[in-house]
């Protein structure tokens, strides 16, 4: 009886040595007392973890957090500098845009090509043309060299590749973030079917909703470790509050953007939610502005404070976010007493249900939380589903006109 784990990972590493001068390097190559000019950069940092048959697995952080880095480990791409990667089955990856994609060669050619390397003959390649070609729909380009291809014709067609090779493994590093949103769709409809299927899911990506919607366990990674593992939305969350924040969550992993938390520095009084005419609204149509005035009072005279939004499903997952530096917005000097704050939230693409707005207010290092306040709720009617994030963006203000 074969075991019931897909990949198992103990004590794994991966150690780069940084250099400050092009020269250093090679006085530690000649150096005859091996004395060293550089320093250890961990990209992971003795990680362990198992993940057992069938599961779909999320992998999330920041660039530069490892999650590529064990990815490519694990496809056998890089070789670790410790430690040791089981794989248990066939594997199919979409790593990078075009890797293990001949240029010169037309699509068709690329199909079989990389049918071969995944261990079929032409025969049960054949069989599974025609489903390549009609998932990846990108016309008579099929039959011309994949040089002359736009990215988002490389993410097709590599994704039906390896989705219609019938691997036991399939990982997916960002591959997808190039296409249009109904490739998207097609796309995921796809990984919920190898799924179904019994196939081995490792998703790595930046888009929250898909690996809430798609993943069983979500690992998050951060400097080279896992921060923490766990259910999806759990791990999101505690995620998503730590990136608005720029620090580190701590104690019991409990999110403080869920409740109403004031200092004696400054309180948030109210958060209103208004459309472009300055009517309080509760319900919203899909792509409506949201004008969001956050009303609070300051106990003393403060310096280029950060306001940061989080919007929250009715489940406390977190599907939005933005702060005021992003936009690279100065308030200035507030002076003690009254304020207003107008966040208008540009074309905001939720689906349909109801949310809550989750306002933070931060010192200028983003580094102390002087307030947080999730009382306003709202609602959205539409009929469409909509993947990844709008291409606009929020738009912070003090607002000193009352009319």
């Amino acid at each position: 009886m074969s075991e019931d784990w897909a990949i198992k990972i103990e004590h794994l590493s991966k150690v780069y040595k940084i250099f400050d001068k092009p020269t250093d390097r090679v006085k530690e190559a000649l150096n005859p007392f091996r004395k060293r000019y550089s320093r250890d950069f961990y990209a992971l940092n003795d990680v362990s973890l198992t993940i057992k048959k069938g599961e779909t697995v999320g992998i999330i952080g920041k660039n530069g957090a490892g999650k590529s880095t064990i990815l490519k480990i694990i496809t056998g791409v890089l070789t670790p500098t410790s430690g040791s990667v089981q794989v248990n089955g066939r594997i199919a990856s979409l790593l990078e845009l075009g890797a293990g994609f001949d240029p010169e060669m037309t699509g068709i050619e690329n199909i079989y090509m990389n049918g071969t390397i995944m261990g079929y003959n032409k025969e049960e390649m054949d069989d599974r043309l025609q489903d390549i070609i009609d998932f990846a729909d990108i016309g008579e380009f099929i039959h011309q060299p994949v040089k002359m291809y736009s990215s988002g014709m490389f993410a097709r067609l590599a994704f039906a590749v390896n989705a219609f090779v019938e691997p036991d493994i399939l990982i997916v590093d960002e591959a997808l973030s190039v296409g249009d949103m109904k490739f998207q769709k097609k796309c995921t409809d796809k990984i919920e079917a190898l799924r179904e299927n019994g196939t081995t899911i490792l998703f790595c990506s930046h888009d929250m909703h898909a690996v809430n919607e798609l993943c069983n366990c979500v690992y998050w990674f951060r400097d080279g470790k896992i921060a923490k593992s766990g259910e999806p939305s759990s791990v999101i969350s505690e995620y998503m509050v730590e990136f608005a924040a720029g620090f580190s969550i701590r104690g019991n992993g409990s999110n403080p953007n869920y409740y109403v938390r004031n200092s004696d520095l400054l309180s948030i009084d109210s958060v209103h939610l208004f459309d472009k005419n300055r009517n309080s609204r509760e319900l919203f149509v899909q792509g409506d502005d949201i004008y969001c005035d956050i009303n609070f009072t300051t106990y003393v005279d403060i310096c280029s404070p950060i306001i940061s939004i989080i919007i929250f499903r009715k489940d406390k997952l977190p599907v939005a976010i933005n702060k005021s530096s992003f936009q690279k917005y100065d308030f200035g000097m507030l002076k003690k007493g009254q304020n207003t704050i107008r966040c208008i939230l540009k074309n905001i693409p939720l689906n349909l249900g109801e949310y809550t707005v989750g306002v933070s207010v931060w010192n200028k290092e983003s580094t102390i939380s002087y307030a947080n306040n999730t009382s306003a709720v709202f609602r959205v009617k539409t009929l469409n589903i909509l993947y990844g994030p709008t291409e606009e963006r929020s738009v912070f203000f003090l607002c000193t006109d009352w009319n």
